[in-house]
């Protein structure tokens, strides 16, 4: 009887042992992977900044943006799913086989029972290598998710890099200071977060981000010009003054006026201002510009003009709209006559170089040669006019000037320059002006302005000359100023005003969330390291089950 009892104890040993050690070995890779995944879900799952991957917060010592999730916190993330998921699964294995050994190896029945409980313990001490080639798999996928991820951000950050670079060149953009004391050239302003204030000084395509920046605060900003980045509160990097709406999606052009003391400069730009806004679509940048410009109109009616003061000027800001032709942000420089009279004060004006156009302010009886021709009549109508002579010729001013932009970097090339005569008004009452009118180039080179005005011709900008004086003509002084700054006339007066940018209205998120670019890219890397994971879990048993049955 006995023997029989040991011979049925054999055949069931014989048939049970390799079903537990395959049921065994199964649930452990079966119940380790859903250990993983769902610490991984844990991870990467939740839209929280606080969570068993912390979110590391923007540093103190660079851009107030987060990193972009790829370059440090999807590491972040694998090592706290790692850390996290490989004791768990330990535990739980040791946590089976204590439990296995209570139930099977207690009192006499674990003689009988040892078997089983044998093929427990190998199942699970054999399912460490499959589970460590499984591991490997699974941190290869992960590896080659994020790797095809960086790859996209990279070549996202190269294409919108590389169209911006576009961008400006096409359109020629030039970004500078208007501000005394500064006039530096800019290669991208600092911008301001339109939810907290904070100073962005690289909104570009980086490594915070190829589309979108995050910021502290959590507002998402644009990175390029062509994704509205020009919307945000532009600041100059050097002296933090605030800078023109639109600027780097609208070439600034510099006009410098360049003429000696009692020129007529503000005179002439007060009548350019007017041209601008009477014929285009133009707007004041600054409110304070065009309260000056209002106390100029008010002094050219009386006819007394207060003179300009000796520091250096700040640019009067005009943001010119031509519908099919083009935009410009006009940077005015009206300085006083004085600042031409030495080179170490020109040297100051460095605006004079950035530039394409050259505005000059000739004041013809500053000329020797004019206030030598000058008849007793003539010298009573200027008196009674209330003109002064002036001392300074500019003929020397001007070559002043041109000799400083010649020995900077670019060169000085302007592409256009216009010669503005001013006082045409008096010009015209006196003998000496005979002529000045129909052909102002030659008139000027009979006045001693000869070899300026060969100059000039030789040094391949285009070179127009014009005559101003009260009344004034707008039409001409507008046409005359068009063709300055590189656009052309329009046809016609504009029926509309200028439409006003709108600004940047950011997506912000609760300060207990992280940035959206995260939680999507958290998701989307959990959804595809199950989907590729299972897929070669998959192929691969399906290989081990085809070898094996064959």
């Amino acid at each position: 009887m006995w023997f029989f009892a040991v011979l049925v104890w054999i055949v069931v040993i014989w048939v049970a042992f390799p079903i537990a050690f395959a049921l065994t070995l199964a649930a452990t890779i079966l119940g380790a992977v859903g250990i993983y995944f769902r610490q991984a879900g844990a991870v990467l799952l939740p839209d929280v900044a606080e969570g068993h991957s912390p979110v590391e917060r923007p540093r103190q010592d660079r851009d107030p943006a987060y990193r972009h999730y790829l370059v440090t916190q999807v590491w972040r993330d694998w090592w706290a799913i790692t850390r996290t998921a490989l004791p768990q699964i330990i535990v739980t294995a040791a946590d089976a086989i204590r439990a296995a050994t209570g139930a099977l190896m207690g009192e006499a029945r674990g003689f009988f029972l040892f078997p089983l409980w044998l093929a427990i313990w190998a199942g699970v001490l054999l399912a460490v290598l499959p589970l460590a080639a499984l591991g490997l798999l699974i941190i290869a996928v992960y590896a080659l998710t994020v790797a095809a991820g960086m790859l996209a951000w990279l070549a996202c950050v190269t294409v919108l890099r590389a169209l911006e670079q576009l961008f400006m060149l096409v359109r020629r953009i030039l970004q500078a200071c208007p501000y005394p004391g500064c006039y530096a050239k800019i290669t991208l302003p600092v911008y301001a977060c339109p939810s907290c204030g904070e100073r962005h000084r690289a909104l570009t395509p980086n490594l915070n981000g190829a589309v979108r920046h995050a910021c502290r605060c959590g507002a998402r900003l644009p990175t390029t010009i062509m994704l509205g980045r020009h919307r945000l509160q532009a600041h100059c990097p050097d002296c933090d003054r605030q800078l023109p709406a639109r600027i780097g999606r609208v070439r600034v052009e510099p006009v410098p006026f360049v003429g000696g003391p009692d020129a007529g400069k503000t005179t002439f730009m007060a009548l350019a201002v007017d041209a601008l806004l009477t014929g285009l679509r133009t707007e004041f940048v600054d409110q304070g510009d065009e309260l000056t410009f209002l106390q100029l109109k008010r002094q050219l009616a009386t006819g007394h003009m207060i003179k300009t003061g000796t520091q250096l000027p700040k640019a009067v800001m005009l943001d010119v709209t031509l519908p099919r032709e083009g935009s410009r942000i006009l940077y005015l420089f009206d300085p006083s006559g004085e600042h031409y009279t030495g080179a170490s004060k020109v040297e100051a004006m460095s605006y004079l170089a950035h530039g394409e156009a050259l505005l000059i302010v000739v004041d013809p009886f500053a000329l020797p040669a004019v206030q030598d021709s000058l008849v007793s009549g003539d010298r009573e109508l200027l008196a009674a006019g209330g003109l002064t002579l002036a001392r300074e010729d500019p003929a020397d001013t001007v070559h002043r000037v041109r000799n400083e932009l010649a020995g900077r970097a670019d060169g000085g090339r302007q592409r256009r320059i216009a010669v503005v005569v001013t006082k045409a008004d008096l010009l015209r009452q006196t003998a000496t002006g005979e002529g000045a009118a129909d052909d102002p180039a030659s008139w000027l080179a009979a006045m001693g302005m000869g070899n300026l005005t060969r100059a000039l011709a030789a040094s391949g900008a285009k070179v127009r000359y014009f005559l101003s004086g009260i009344p004034a003509n707008p039409a001409e002084i507008l046409t005359l100023l068009t063709w300055l700054i590189g656009l052309r006339p329009p046809g016609r007066t504009p029926s509309k005003p200028a439409r006003p940018q709108r600004a940047w209205l950011p997506s912000t998120r609760p300060p207990d969330r992280p940035p959206l670019s995260y939680t999507l890219a958290r998701r989307l890397i959990f959804t595809v390291t199950i989907v590729l994971s299972l897929t070669a879990v998959s192929l691969l048993g399906y290989a081990g089950w085809t070898a094996w049955s064959g």
